[in-house]
């Protein structure tokens, strides 16, 4: 990613949205919030589905194989590793930029992998796309984990990288590669790789069992790391990883969240007396309402209810109450509303890539759906009865709003609709490729490119950028990182979402 953090008053900021109950939208998602979904669609989920999946071929680091369908990607970063003596070529570019930063793209595999096990069963066509975006992670997080008690977390270094506009197959900047150990621990980016590697196994294991066993393996092995060797990888590696992708929100989330995928992976029952023993400690019951590559604790309380909801595990009753009141906080016709949304209806938690808050919220709320519906259950909002079709409606109208149903009428995915940003901060998007300008642009040539106003000459199809301000204004330029760059972390959720919404209007 290019130029992304959090700085202190942001954080401040995010805090203030997550705690404050801001009621700025009494109309469109209230409405109609009794209704059924109508008979038509207004957009082609399919397409879309389709082209969100394909955006992960844009990003691809590495080698990449015949059937690369994003065409004006070539190898990059085939040396990757090697300065510590190790293969770590491969792996997604999170964002804009050329550096690979391990925690972001761990949980986008579990997103990913995510929405394939809750609607890969109605994925169709689109579903073994799916499943290699998914393996094209997991197979550089196992090269990531091959030595016990080290992870490589990041390969590159941003501040070199973020002072260059060049396309990934012409990097010259440093690869460098920082790992974290007994010494240097990480805990963050230690049980978020297990989550991955956890939810990745449940994909693969029909289709892939032997692969599935190996990734299974693997989680609970660096879950035990990340649990035995407690330590925030911020500290450790403070000057790497910050202010690009500082854990704000501590570990604990994400120990109950790995924690809550390697029982859904395993059965074993070690996880589940792991999370009752240590759930409370760990935040389970936290009041925080965002879900984003920092913080987990809505995703372990949605994941781990559906043990209560539908395999009626009593022990984990608790979990359904967090879930409820997380819900109750995001809907915006209910007295425990604490979300805040623009005049158009798009939920808005901060200004940076606002629009990952948007597609991660909404494959919760259809994912809780699913299993509300699964129980004959409904969500009490202090008196207010909040149905599970209530839920696929609002998670609807966020996903018709990025795809265009807003003020500007722009599709905030890239080649999706007639409107779109043409000039998404993106260095291989934004300069020109390999196929029409074969020979090397150095460093700092791209930025007149950068700086220019004409459209990004390559479509990165499929991407997801930042989104339009609180005021639902998109200026569509390069230069703006907060509303114009794309991340792997903003589509993964989307995939399940759109999977749903194009079965349900039977699209697939």
């Amino acid at each position: 990613m290019a130029f992304f953090y959090i700085s202190s008053s942001k954080l401040a900021l995010l805090v203030l949205l997550c705690f404050t109950a801001s009621y700025l939208l009494h109309c469109s998602a209230h409405s109609d919030h009794h209704g059924r979904h109508p008979h038509y669609a207004s957009h082609n989920y399919r397409h879309a589905l389709t082209k969100s999946i394909l955006f992960f071929e844009g990003q691809r680091s590495g080698k990449l194989p015949p059937n690369q369908r994003v065409t004006w990607r070539r190898n990059s970063a085939l040396s990757d590793g090697s300065a510590l003596h190790v293969d770590l070529v491969g792996g997604y570019y999170d964002a804009g930029d050329n550096v690979k930063f391990g925690f972001p793209m761990a949980f986008t595999t579990t997103m990913l992998s995510w929405s394939v096990i809750e609607f890969g069963g109605v994925m169709k066509g689109e579903l073994q796309n799916a499943r290699q975006a998914v393996r094209w992670a997991t197979d550089y997080l196992l090269k990531a984990t091959a030595y016990p008690d080290t992870i490589f977390v990041q390969v590159g270094e941003a501040g070199s990288d973020h002072a260059c506009w060049e396309r990934p197959e012409d990097m010259d900047t440093p690869r460098s590669v920082f790992k974290i150990d007994k010494n240097t621990p990480g805990t963050e980016v230690a049980a978020e790789t297990a989550a991955a590697l956890s939810a990745a196994s449940l994909v693969f294991r029909k289709s892939d069992p032997t692969y599935s066993k190996l990734l299974v393996r693997r989680a609970i092995r660096v879950f035990e790391f990340a649990d035995k060797y407690r330590g925030s990888y911020s500290d450790g590696l403070k000057n790497i990883v910050c202010p690009f992708y500082c854990s704000y929100s501590g570990y604990q989330d994400e120990l109950l969240w790995g924690a809550a995928w390697l029982h859904r992976a395993t059965k074993n029952p070690f996880y589940l007396h792991y999370i009752q023993r240590n759930g409370q400690n760990l935040g389970a019951d936290q009041s925080d309402n965002t879900f984003c590559w920092d913080n987990k604790h809505v995703g372990a309380r949605i994941l781990l209810s559906k043990a209560f909801i539908v395999q009626k595990l009593q022990s984990l009753h608790d979990f359904k109450s967090h879930a409820d009141n997380y819900i109750c906080s995001v809907i915006p016709w209910t007295p425990m509303s604490q979300a805040q949304y623009t005049p158009g209806g798009l939920l808005f938690t901060m200004s940076d890539s606002n629009m990952q808050y948007v597609t991660s919220t909404s494959f919760l709320l259809v994912t809780y759906a699913k299993y509300l519906t699964s129980a004959h259950m409904a969500v009490n909002c202090g008196g207010v009865l909040v149905t599970p079709k209530m839920l696929r409606n609002l998670a609807k109208k966020q996903v018709d709003y990025l795809l265009g149903d807003n003020p500007l009428k722009m599709s905030y995915m890239v080649g999706y609709g007639t409107r779109y940003p043409q000039r998404i901060h993106h260095r291989g998007s934004s300069l020109p490729s390999m196929v029409v300008h074969p020979t090397k642009i150095q460093c700092s040539s791209g930025f007149s490119m950068y700086n220019s106003q004409n459209p990004n000459p390559n479509i990165l199809v499929g991407a997801v950028v930042g989104g339009p301000d609180q005021h639902d204004n998109f200026p569509d330029q390069r230069s703006d990182y907060e509303q114009s760059e794309p991340a792997t972390y903003i589509n993964a959720p989307l995939v399940g979402s759109l999977a749903y919404l194009a079965h349900s209007f039977g699209q697939l």
